[in-house]
C-alpha cells in the first residue's frame, strides 16, 4: 500500500485509528532514539529516516540512503532497518536478540512485519535505531557499494 501522502501527518491521518496509533508508537521510537544528522521524511511511500544528500550525495540512485522506515502495508505493518541488513553478522546478533524478547520474529529483505503493536519488542527496536551514527552509517554504506 503505497502512500501519496507527502508529509508525515497526512500519512499517519490516512492510517485507520488502531494502526495509526501502532505507527505513531513506534515513529515515537524510532525518533526518541535517532541519531542526529538523520532526516525524517516522506519518501517511497513511507515515513523514511535518511542521510541527507549534502551529507551523502554519491548514491548509487542519486536518492538519499535511506537508514530506517516505517510503513503500513496490506498486511502488516514493517519497520524497514537498513543499518541491520546490510551487515549479516549484525542481522544475526539482532536476530537473535530479538527471538529472545519471546516476540515471533517476522522478517522480509529487510523489514520486520508486524501485525500489532505488541508484536514489536520496542526497546530492541529503539537501541537498534540508535546503534549506527550518520558517519558510521555512511561509511558502512560506502563499504558495501566497494564489494
Amino acid at each position: 500500500m503505497r502512500s501519496e501522502a507527502t508529509t508525515v501527518d497526512e500519512y499517519l491521518e490516512e492510517l485507520p485509528a488502531e494502526r495509526r496509533e501502532a505507527i505513531s508508537t513506534v515513529r515515537d521510537t524510532i525518533l526518541d532514539n535517532l541519531p542526529d544528522g538523520f532526516e525524517e521524511v516522506m519518501n517511497w511511500g513511507m515515513i523514511a529516516y535518511q542521510v541527507p544528500l549534502s551529507v551523502y550525495p554519491d548514491t548509487y540512485n542519486k536518492k538519499p540512503q535511506m537508514y530506517a522506515a516505517l510503513a503500513s502495508q496490506k498486511n502488516h505493518m514493517a519497520v524497514y532497518l537498513t543499518g541491520v541488513y546490510m551487515d549479516n553478522a549484525y542481522r544475526e546478533t539482532f536476530e537473535a536478540a530479538y527471538r529472545e524478547t519471546g516476540k515471533r520474529l517476522d522478517v522480509g529483505r529487510s523489514c520486520v512485519r508486524f501485525r500489532k503493536l505488541d508484536d514489536l519488542p520496542l526497546e530492541l527496536i529503539g537501541e537498534t535505531i540508535g546503534r549506527l551514527d550518520l558517519e558510521t552509517f555512511v561509511e558502512r554504506v560506502k563499504q558495501v557499494r566497494a564489494g
